[in-house]
């Protein structure tokens, strides 16, 4: 099968849109975003190994002196630095009282309770028994085994990324109530792109969709992005979801080609309402290899927080799908995605 070619790398990455499309002048998407597709594309996400590994947090939130409490799949969590550097997890409650072992101090490695002094250091003691957990430099791991119910893995089934040395990374967390498929399938849905975000992408194009070609699960997108007036980066962007809680875009083209964005849906655990709530953990690498690069590299604090501020903009209005179609699901209302198969509509 032949593709479109791919946006061209040119001297500099943006590019002057010479003729606009408004808006509401662009072609509609909803004959191409096939809810039956998006259907069948996260039944066979649901279906891939996780290990009974969750994201809980970006690793730069773990401090030597403090520890870092969150609540995953229902389970009180606690995580902290041992006295090696290394990440020690386990459950959140002291098992002499019950204190919350969030509010305890970290001192050379050790968590002390801040009710009676129990101390742990990671290794199991008077009842509390440690979790597997993981840091790969960019995003906290903790294996649940009772909450996962899968067989277990040694360690997370982290995708391929960017060289830490080469790369920018920088975590963008939220929160809403939702569950983890809800996300994912707003991932799984390209085709939205330029509609509901016109802020942030332009002329985007569905090219491959999953089924087509035979161990290919995979939407291919031509897509730009918007800078600033008719300035754009455009690129080509492939959506992988290698797991039932992430979705993984890889620029496979044009300026960044390498670089990747990694959406995870971590369960938390139900509101007061009985409601269910997913932490979005998004991780962007970015990478290049135009000289210029460097120098961005070693403006990484004053570009993270930038990186951090666009993906929040875009979460807000995916997280509205992503509640929205959760609502629709607990109650009944969500659209029956009818049959998968069928040609893809031609977007011209």
């Amino acid at each position: 099968m032949t593709f479109p070619p791919a946006p061209r790398r040119t001297r500099l990455p943006l590019r002057l849109r010479r003729h606009p499309v408004a808006w509401h002048r662009q072609h509609p998407t909803w004959s191409m975003a096939r809810p039956a597709l998006i259907a069948d594309v996260l039944r066979r996400a649901q279906g891939r190994p996780t290990g009974n590994w969750y994201v809980v947090g970006p690793s730069r939130d773990l401090r030597p002196d403090r520890p870092l409490a969150r609540t995953v799949a229902g389970e009180e969590t606690v995580l902290w630095r041992d006295a090696h550097g290394g990440i020690a997890a386990g459950p959140g409650v002291c098992p002499h009282l019950g204190a919350p072992l969030a509010d305890s101090r970290v001192h050379c490695g050790t968590l002390f309770c801040h009710w009676h002094g129990l101390a742990l250091d990671g290794r199991p003691f008077a009842g509390w028994e440690p979790w597997p957990a993981h840091d790969d430099g960019v995003l906290l791991w903790v294996r649940l085994d009772r909450a996962g119910g899968e067989g277990p893995t040694d360690q997370p089934l982290v995708p391929p990324r960017p060289a830490a040395a080469g790369a920018l990374a920088a975590v963008h967390m939220t929160t809403g109530v939702c569950e983890p498929e809800d996300v994912v399938a707003n991932r799984l849905d390209p085709w939205h792109g330029s509609w509901f975000h016109p802020y942030s992408f332009v002329d985007l194009t569905v090219v491959d969709v999953p089924g087509r070609r035979e161990g290919d699960d995979a939407f291919v997108v031509d897509v730009s992005f918007k800078i600033a007036g008719r300035l754009v980066v455009p690129v080509r962007a492939v959506f992988t979801a290698p797991g039932p809680r992430t979705v993984v875009m890889r620029i496979t083209d044009g300026e960044g080609e390498g670089s990747v964005v990694e959406t995870h849906a971590t369960p938390l655990g139900a509101d007061a309402r009985g409601r269910p709530r997913t932490a979005v953990v998004e991780a962007v690498l970015a990478t290049s290899g135009r000289p210029g690069f460097t120098a961005a590299r070693r403006a990484a604090p004053l570009l993270r927080p930038v990186i951090r501020y666009a993906a929040g903009r875009l979460w807000r209005d995916d997280l509205a799908y992503a509640e929205r179609r959760w609502v629709l699901r607990s109650t009944g209302r969500f659209p029956a995605p009818g049959e998968p198969g069928g040609p893809l509509p031609r977007a011209d």
